[in-house]
């Protein structure tokens, strides 16, 4: 089992998708980093040999922000946002869409579960 940035990559994988189980490397990320260390887009990750798997670490780790560096990186650049209170900064800071996206009907997974609010009781004579 191959092992990279702390992650086991799957044995039964093709390598471009074996790769893709690294957090911050995708498909367009993982054939370049084939391509660049000469390797074949086909082989599973378990028929990768030593020295492969030395040329694929070391390209990840010159080249790419992977893993807890990039977790990090993002949550400060949010935490930036919401420091200096721009739009999308308060969007985080409150739960609700920062794209732009319409909060009238949908939105349930920034929202979180719905809650009722009761009506209005009608004044009785």
């Amino acid at each position: 089992m191959a092992r990279i940035a702390g992650v086991d990559l799957p044995n039964n994988k093709r390598g471009e998708i074996g790769l893709t189980y690294i957090f911050g490397i995708g498909r367009s990320s993982a054939r370049r980093i084939l391509d660049t260390c000469g390797i074949d887009y086909d082989p599973k990750c378990g028929e990768w040999n030593d020295d492969q798997i030395a040329a694929i670490r070391s390209e990840i780790a010159s080249e790419y922000k992977i893993e807890g560096e990039l977790r990090s990186t993002i949550q400060m650049n949010i935490k930036r946002l919401m420091d200096i209170g721009c739009y999308r900064g308060i969007r985080h800071r409150i739960g609700l869409p920062v794209r732009g996206q319409s909060t009238k009907n949908n939105a349930r997974t920034r929202k979180g579960k719905k809650k009722t609010v009761a009506n209005k009781k009608k004044a009785t004579k």
